[in-house]
């Protein structure tokens, strides 16, 4: 359990645009920042980060809250392992925890649980690699003799497995981790009832989410027999999807939006190397194809990719299908060749940091020289090998969204190989024309909300989205002008009108204690009971009191009723001279129709109800009974009629 003073601390520390930056390219829009959301796949910006309000809210999916909230969305922490991420990265010390009991270890989820392994076993590889006689004389030899510095070593969590067949599932079981999970990550497996380390006698390189938690690893065997797989991975599991995934983004994405450019190579150590070497703005794809998810994360940081390929790899040709992909998502795509001979990891460490980085800055060319080059070395004076080499190129541009980028390189196309642009144009279109013609004939998955075979009783009466408006708007008010002072009038013994000063809070509350009506809705319903509680012991909660709150439907609401707020901007007053009037200059008026809007539905619902029941029992219904559900209905109709005037509405019968 976190005290509150240091939630509070956390809270009050934490700036949500910086920790958001690290996983979103955000950009300043007014007072706000906008980026694209890392919750689904879109091209048009929906994500917001106030920094005012210290909130955000994605449009797109309807996610909002606090900083907090989006680590708990976007990495799946619990709510205590999210404050204790901002902690670490503001330097906030939280109290030692008492050890947790059976019951507690149980209540872990699977992913949790997934998660406190993999963190387990990369502290474990790493003690092995620094504090053991076979670590240091096979493994960290090993690293210092690749030219790895001590401070490298330690950043990127480098490890060991030692070479015995049950070294870490052993030390593992005796620490209370479960077999089951283990087998999940892939850190152990099971053979005719014999349970054996599946990494043992590798180097070991941990798989970082963005935020740095362990999803998985990679081991690199340091046997030299052929029949041994150089590297072996963690299998996909719940927490490590390895499409997902850009080995070192975690490390260099600040890099990435501070050069507005991501060096893509293909290995763990191509990344190691370059980050040492002081380009650092590098991922790697681990050794798979390309992904588009790949690609979306590179874009939250960056629109510009620039490929670097081993000077002898024999895939190069079986890679344009990534350069495609980028091309798609609308990015910027170069190439780097290396040396034959060479890939990032040798040749960073064969030549100084400028020399690097003056061949990267020649040996960059666009996708278009970069295919040409590869693709006319098989025959450059075949015209049928030319022209299938030009309309590959026209496909790849025909796949960029934007139309002017588009028009750019059939430019530079028609002039590299001498042909006619309207010709090229014509392949172009034809192209363009082909996909849309797939996508047209792909199936369309219907959004079921504006589906009109959707059953006429799945679609909300009018009244009861009324009356959710009505509850709604009344929280609303409760938690943005709580604490602020209203006045009232009432009647005194003498039957004098009098004005009384009170709270919206202690307003609201009185009211609806009178008539013992409660909200239909359970979170609000549980925000008013912490507001009744709260004034019962003279406490008044602002806003930013809730957004503390572990309850993330609280936060939430709360967050998504700030964003929505309209903020008039300071000009229109000290440079326009223009004066408007805003919800709390009427605070009253607001507070007191929207408590009657809300008694109003309360009315009605009842009214409803009863008639409803007598439609269904007026047979059935004792004489007596019956008189007092008319006798009910005659007083809530004067009663309906009493606030509909309150309101300034007219009943129509």
């Amino acid at each position: 359990m976190i005290p509150p003073h240091i939630v509070d601390d956390i809270m009050q520390t934490a700036r949500i645009e910086e920790v958001i930056g690290e996983f979103v390219q955000l950009k300043r829009a007014g007072s706000n920042l906008k980026g694209l959301s890392p919750f689904t796949d879109e091209k048009t910006a929906s994500f917001v980060v106030s920094p005012a309000k210290q909130i955000f809210k994605c449009f797109s999916t309807g996610k909002g809250g606090t900083v907090v909230s989006f680590l708990m969305e976007k990495e799946h922490y619990s709510y205590p392992e999210a404050l204790r991420w901002l902690a670490d990265k503001y330097g906030i010390t939280i109290p030692a925890d008492r050890p947790a009991t059976q019951e507690e270890l149980a209540a872990i989820s699977e992913r949790e649980s997934l998660h406190v392994i993999n963190e387990f076993a990369q502290e474990h590889f790493k003690s092995n690699l620094h504090n053991t006689d076979e670590g240091k004389r096979i493994a960290l030899s090993y690293f210092t003799e690749r030219g790895y510095r001590p401070e490298i070593i330690e950043k990127f969590q480098l490890g060991y497995s030692i070479n015995k067949p049950k070294d870490f599932t052993d030390v593992a079981l005796k620490k209370g981790y479960k077999l089951e999970y283990m087998e999940k990550v892939g850190l152990s497996k099971t053979k005719d009832d014999r349970s054996f380390d599946f990494f043992r006698g590798r180097v070991m390189f941990p798989i970082h989410s963005i935020s740095g938690r362990v999803l998985g690893f990679g081991g690199r065997t340091l046997f030299t027999d052929k029949k041994i797989a150089k590297y072996f991975n963690s299998p996909e599991s719940i927490i490590y999807n390895k499409s997902e995934i850009l080995y070192g983004l975690h490390f260099s994405k600040g890099e990435i939006i501070k050069y507005d450019n991501c060096f893509l190579c293909e290995g763990y150590t191509d990344v190691i190397s370059m980050y040492q070497a002081g380009i650092q703005n590098v991922v790697s794809s681990s050794g798979t194809s390309l992904t588009k998810e790949q690609i979306r994360l590179v874009k939250r940081y960056t629109n510009n990719i620039t490929i670097l390929y081993d000077g002898d790899a024999p895939g190069i040709k079986a890679s344009f299908r990534g350069i495609d992909l980028i091309l798609q998502e609308g990015m910027n795509v170069k190439v780097v060749l290396f040396p034959e001979g060479e890939d990032p990891d040798s040749y960073s460490k064969a030549v100084s940091t400028s020399d690097l980085e003056r061949y990267i800055t020649d040996s960059t060319q666009d996708f278009i020289s970069f295919k040409a080059s590869i693709l006319l070395e098989e025959g450059e004076n075949d015209p049928i090998k030319k022209a299938s080499l030009i309309k590959e190129i026209v496909h790849s541009v025909s796949l960029i969204p934007d139309q002017i980028t588009r028009n750019v390189y059939m430019q530079s196309i028609s002039e590299r190989f001498d042909i006619n642009e309207q010709i090229l144009s014509s392949e172009l279109i034809k192209l363009r024309n082909e996909t849309q013609s797939k996508v047209r004939q792909e199936p369309i998955q219907r959004n079921k909300s504006f589906d009109s075979q959707v059953p006429i009783e799945d679609i909300p009466k009018a009244t009861e989205v009324q009356g959710k408006h009505t509850e709604h708007d009344l929280m609303r008010i409760m938690i943005l002008y709580g604490p602020n002072a209203v006045v009232i009038e009432e009647l005194n013994e003498t039957g004098e009108k009098i004005k009384i000063e009170t709270s919206v809070a202690e307003l609201i509350c009185h009211e609806l204690s009178i008539d013992d009506l409660v909200f239909a809705d359970p979170v609000f319903n549980k925000i008013h009971q912490i507001i009744a509680t709260s004034l019962s012991e003279n406490t008044f909660l602002k806003s930013s009191y809730f957004k503390r709150l572990d309850d993330q439907q609280i936060v939430q609401f709360v967050s998504d009723i700030e964003m929505s707020q309209y903020e008039i901007s300071h000009n229109w007053i000290t440079k326009h001279k223009i004066f408007t009037n805003t919800e709390m200059d009427k605070i009253n008026v607001a507070v007191i129709g929207s408590i009657y809007a809300f008694k109003l539905n309360k009315v009605e619902e009842r009214i409803r109800g009863i008639q409803k029941s007598l439609v269904a029992n007026e047979l059935e219904l004792p004489d007596e009974e019956l008189m007092e559900m008319l006798a009910e209905q005659v007083s809530l109709e004067q009663v309906k009629i009493m606030i509909s005037q309150k309101l300034g509405r007219i009943i129509i019968r």
